[in-house]
């Protein structure tokens, strides 16, 4: 199984995309502006979106995708793309985005038969077979309902699991959860240095302070890497993270960067 790093920030400016992994070639965790830097042709081959929840920076590209890949799908006799998230996130995205205001409907779009989009409820410890990954759907603590996602590889379930927190505070439920899980890879969000703490906290996210915090529950080997940091801050977070005491061996993700597992 191979992800994809296509936007790890988070905000923009030059050289910086927001939040969205391309697993294989078909699925995509969360859709951030990174889903940009795809070719059209490897757009059109998206089957599945799973969102993290109805923030901006996480599920801006779902209706330009729509309108990128709707006719070409339609071409090739191709079923609705699938947007896996909470109830409440998908309203949010019919209330606000695909209103015919702000965007077209394209759970609606070319015609009510034949839509480019489906929008497919989730709930917390859900766990979707998709072709030969399996999705499970993990608590997260935002400002929103938000949850992260653990994909498995189902011809290597000995190889664990690659997991992703989405945007979240400090969160209990997900180390209990992980606890049970083999761990291959954490990619875990720190979206801001310890001086700005109480914003941290405010807004639901994680600094370095309270990453250790978090980390400590977690009770095994794991490749760890740190995404949202907004653009700028790196020298300012990353340096944070490197003084902090823990065995955990923790590094920065980049937009590019392929990971494997199985």
């Amino acid at each position: 199984m191979q992800i994809r790093t296509l936007g790890c920030s988070g905000s923009i400016a030059a050289g910086n995309r927001t939040t969205s992994f391309l697993i294989d070639d078909d699925l995509l965790i969360d859709a951030g502006t990174g889903v940009g830097d795809l070719r059209l042709d490897e757009l059109v081959r998206i089957e599945h979106v799973f969102l993290s929840h109805s923030h901006l920076d996480h599920v801006l590209a779902v209706g330009l995708l729509a309108d990128s890949v709707a006719r070409r799908r339609g071409a090739l006799g191709r079923p609705p793309i699938s947007v896996h998230a909470l109830p409440q996130t998908l309203d949010a995205l019919r209330t606000h985005v695909f209103n015919g205001i702000i965007w077209p409907d394209f759970s609606r779009l070319p015609d009510a038969q034949h839509p480019v989009l489906r929008f497919a409820p989730v709930e917390v410890g859900q766990r979707l077979d998709i072709g030969t990954r399996s999705v499970e759907v993990l608590p997260a603590v935002h400002t929103v309902p938000a949850v992260g996602y653990a994909v498995h590889d189902l011809q290597a379930p000995q190889a664990g699991a690659w997991v992703f927190s989405g945007d979240t505070g400090p969160n209990p439920a997900l180390w209990a959860r992980l606890a049970a899980l083999r761990v291959h890879t954490l990619v875990i969000e720190t979206a801001f240095g310890d001086e700005e703490l109480e914003l941290a906290r405010i807004s639901r996210h994680l600094c370095p302070a309270l990453l250790c915090q978090e980390l400590a529950q977690l009770h095994q080997r794991a490749d760890v890497y740190i995404t949202h940091i907004k653009p700028g801050d790196l020298d300012v977070v990353m340096p944070e993270i490197g003084r902090l005491d823990t065995p955990h061996r923790i590094r920065q993700l980049a937009a590019g960067q392929v990971m494997h597992v199985g």
